[in-house]
């Protein structure tokens, strides 16, 4: 079932709260507000992507898949290679959230938890790993390393670095923080 979604800056909103609320717990994605249900510019592209909704802009006419990505990548000029990330993750079958609270790109937990579960969470059932999407030639300060590092550990999950090469090919390599 394709759901009416509308285009507001930085996020798609549906406004039919039930459908969001199907949304929020299968595909692990976007927020539940009391009268509507709001995604980030990636998770609105795949849920695109996948036909699951059909965007309309502030002229109310829809807007396409190819429009959209255009629009993201002028509001972001990191989306495309985060775009690739989110989906390589979720083609993998993991359950992926945005990062933005906790300095990342992305919040990732093991196949067949449920990130949204209410109330206290076993062990296994926390963020896994924090991914940064970089593309191929990025380059970093080891303080800036230091601090990613850092925040994983302090959130007790691993920090992956997502390196998408110019093919859209996504390698992921692992950081971590060791005390001899």
């Amino acid at each position: 079932m394709t759901k009416e979604s509308m285009l507001a800056e930085d996020r798609v909103i549906v406004w039919d709260a039930d459908f969001g609320k199907q949304i929020f717990e299968s595909d692990y994605c976007g927020k539940l507000k009391e009268d509507r249900f709001e995604m980030s510019l990636i998770e609105a592209a795949h849920m695109l992507e996948m036909k699951k909704i059909k965007i309309t802009g502030p002229d109310g006419k829809d807007i396409d898949l190819k429009s959209f990505m255009k629009y993201c990548r002028n509001i972001d000029p990191r989306f495309d290679f985060r775009y690739t990330v989110y989906k390589d993750l979720r083609k993998k079958d993991l359950p992926t959230r945005t990062g933005f609270k906790f300095g990342c790109d992305f919040r990732v937990y093991a196949k067949g938890v449920k990130p949204m579960k209410r109330g206290p969470k076993g062990a296994k059932e926390h963020t896994k790993w924090i991914v940064f999407a970089v593309p191929e030639k990025f380059a970093c300060s080891f303080h800036e390393l230091s601090r990613a590092v850092r925040l994983a550990h302090n959130i007790r999950a691993n920090m992956l670095w997502a390196v998408v090469d110019n093919e859209g090919n996504v390698g992921y390599y692992q950081v971590t923080f060791y005390k001899p």
